[in-house]
């Protein structure tokens, strides 16, 4: 397992090693053979997470907030609410609109949520080196083979939050989206040092499957993948139209993941994604920033 995990921070254009909420925990569940047990036992399981979500949405849970705060560095000036009745209602809370401006820049691709980001153009030129860290396979993922057949090559961007992190979520284009399809699993976390060690989460964990249709970037696949303690996903957005940087949802207490998939040649990324993806190496931004840019024209997308 890992020492330590390392991601760039675009806005200061650093390398940074990530703070991992919970490390002794995964060290212990993923990496020992006692905490292996419980793990296939109990842990991955939707009770476990049941059971320590309902703590963290009592009201004792609150005295765990402040320090949450002083330890990560989280800044107070963004949230809407001044007060929080529980953990989750504050993990789940809202950010002022200007603390998350959406690139209003016409053909911007942008990030659905704060994260950690990795980008994959090509999955037919990238699956060997992705299955090193996490087995996947694309119809068992979107469970639907024939969904999948127009992804085979096209391009995956995957968020990873951190329970540090803003866990709402937003559409990273206007289009017209479906309603979300249920995919039921497990609840393994999606953490790196978690990854190394069962590396089917993505195919294996629960997850919810959003379809939006976008006239500048075609078929674009929305999942929200669930992790231990996240086993619920709240969807505030209702199927129909949709714009670039609207709330799509949120999760509960937990790390977690937004994957989006689109058809080949429909983005032209970032650089620093490219170059940051291409050696292993996360990206950390902010939802509405621009990671991409419509590789048709307007008029012939």
């Amino acid at each position: 397992m890992r020492s330590s995990i390392e991601y760039y921070h675009r806005e200061r254009g650093t390398l940074e090693q990530e703070q991992i909420y919970g490390e002794r925990y995964l060290r212990f569940v993923y990496g020992h053979p006692v905490g292996r047990l419980l793990l296939f036992a109990f842990v991955k399981r939707a009770l476990f997470s049941r059971l320590y979500g309902a703590l963290m949405s009592s009201r004792r849970s609150r005295r765990k907030i402040a320090p949450f705060i002083e330890t990560y560095g989280i800044d107070t000036s963004e949230f809407v609410a001044a007060e929080f009745g529980s953990f989750n209602e504050f993990f789940h809370r809202r950010l002022h609109p200007s603390a998350r401006p959406v690139c209003a820049e016409p053909d911007a691709f942008v990030l659905p949520a704060d994260g950690r980001h990795s980008v994959f153009p090509d999955l037919t030129l990238a699956r060997p080196q992705y299955i090193k860290h996490c087995a996947f396979d694309l119809p068992r993922f979107l469970g639907d083979a024939t969904l999948a057949l127009a992804y085979e090559s096209g391009a995956m961007l995957v968020s990873r939050l951190a329970p540090v992190d803003y866990h709402r979520f937003h559409f990273p284009v206007d289009g017209h989206a479906t309603d979300p399809r249920l995919i039921p699993g497990f609840l393994y976390s999606v953490s790196p040092l978690a990854l190394e060690r069962v590396p089917r989460t993505f195919v294996d964990n629960k997850r919810w499957v959003t379809v939006i249709d976008s006239q500048r970037f075609g078929r674009v696949v929305f999942v929200e993948v669930g992790a231990t303690n996240v086993g619920s996903v709240v969807h505030t957005a209702a199927a129909g139209p949709v714009h670039r940087g609207d709330e799509k949802g949120y999760f509960l207490f937990g790390g977690s993941t937004v994957v989006v998939l689109l058809e080949p040649g429909r983005v032209d990324w970032s650089d620093d994604l490219l170059e940051h993806s291409a050696r292993g190496c996360e990206v950390y931004a902010k939802m509405g920033e621009r990671v991409g840019t419509a590789a048709l024209p307007a008029d012939d997308a």
